[in-house]
């Protein structure tokens, strides 16, 4: 009479508004970059100028910033100190892409006055690949062939995921407001255009909460499991 349950795991359904969720930031924030890289600065400065010049202007002159393949690609590299951009950041000349590019030297400028959080994600990652590979599959084997040793250690590897999840919310909202701040202050946009860009970073954000969301939901379905094990 168990043969159904086998082929269900009700813990699934927890996680279905969470996946909700992270499929609508994902298309809110393509939405928005797509509206925002339509309309352009009246500085005509390109993605990579702006990066460029921000880190001049904040003293950082180890840090470089190259061009890299693909479509939202864009991301800082502290082991390499270099800050990559999409070819659509790096020639861009619209609001979108100047946001971007100035949210990525927020990163560089966490790095460069050792930003707590950030350094905290870094030491994180190793972690957060296992668990997020390993912690919830390992609980749910260890749910179905009743091995405690394996939920607990399940568990123990998904935690730092989540943390790595809610350790990046702070960093990456941080990055944001530096941004906002920098060009505002260096007058590479307007009051007008600032409005645009601030839409396309929160529209970013937000993909950064629905994930963390998503790891919540996860952390749920393996304590559910914990209340579902059979006794032995």
């Amino acid at each position: 009479m168990f043969f159904p349950y086998y082929y269900f795991d009700p813990t699934m359904l927890v996680l279905i508004p969470a996946l909700i969720l992270a499929m609508y930031a994902q298309f809110r924030v393509r939405s928005t970059y797509g509206k925002y890289s339509q309309i352009y600065a009246s500085s005509g400065m390109t993605g990579a100028e702006v990066a460029r010049e921000l880190l001049r202007q904040n003293g950082i002159y180890n840090v470089t910033v190259q061009q890299v393949g693909g479509y939202l690609t864009d991301h800082y590299d502290p082991t390499r100190k270099v800050v990559n951009l999409s070819p659509q950041v790096y020639h861009g000349d619209s609001l979108a892409a100047i946001g971007v590019a100035a949210h990525e030297v927020g990163h560089a400028i966490q790095h460069a006055v050792n930003y707590r959080p950030l350094q905290i994600r870094a030491s994180l990652v190793p972690a957060a690949n296992i668990g997020a590979n390993w912690g919830l599959p390992l609980a749910i084997i260890g749910f179905f062939i009743n091995s405690g040793f394996m939920m607990n250690l399940g568990l123990v590897l998904f935690v730092g995921a989540l943390l790595f999840h809610l350790v990046t919310l702070p960093v990456e909202f941080n990055a944001s407001n530096r941004a906002i701040q920098l060009l505002d202050r260096g007058r590479y946009l307007s009051r007008q255009e600032l409005g645009g860009t601030k839409k396309v970073l929160r529209a970013a954000a937000f993909t950064y909460v629905a994930a963390t969301l998503v790891a919540l939901a996860n952390l749920f379905r393996i304590l559910m499991l914990f209340g579902m094990r059979r006794d032995d």
